[in-house]
């Protein structure tokens, strides 16, 4: 069995859509939440390469991609810089437990220092203790006072024609 030794990462291509949409479906059936999943491979290949709008690192453990983490860059007015925002975080179930996120989180703040972001963020639902337990092993504080506000497309398109 591999180790986290053989842990590299590597940026996503227009021929990882495929994977890339079965790693999304895994995380949406951990989220319970497969039924929102509308994301096709041409939808993500014209997302991710042509319009530019978010990035996906894979993690890879002797030659086989076993998580993602998909994110884009964000930007607050308060610090007057940009941000990373994750979107998804996912490792495979077999890999999981072997120190594979915390890597995967050691490479996104690597790429945040680089490029002089000013922080990290992510949501995370409130019923996935897993998870929220790593996070805060991490260091990361969950934002009090703040809640999430949506417009989805329908409301969207309303919105745009008042």
């Amino acid at each position: 069995m591999s180790t986290i030794l053989d842990l590299t990462f590597r940026q996503a291509t227009r021929e990882d859509c495929v994977l890339l949409l079965d790693f999304i479906r895994g995380i949406a059936k951990y989220e319970r939440l497969e039924h929102e999943v509308v994301a096709t491979e041409k939808i993500l290949e014209e997302w991710l390469f042509d319009k530019h709008a978010a990035e996906v690192i894979f993690a890879v453990i002797d030659d086989k991609k076993v998580g993602f983490a998909m994110f884009f860059t964000n930007f607050s007015t308060f610090l007057g810089r940009g941000g990373m925002y994750l979107e998804d975080i996912f490792v495979l179930p077999k890999y999981r437990n072997r120190g594979i996120g915390k890597a995967i989180f050691r490479e996104l703040a690597r790429i945040c220092v680089s490029r002089k972001y000013g922080r990290l963020d992510w949501n995370c639902l409130d019923w996935n203790t897993p998870s929220i337990d790593f996070y805060l092993s991490m260091g990361a504080k969950p934002l009090d006072g703040w809640t999430i506000y949506r417009l989805q497309e329908d409301s969207i398109t309303a919105v745009a024609e008042l």
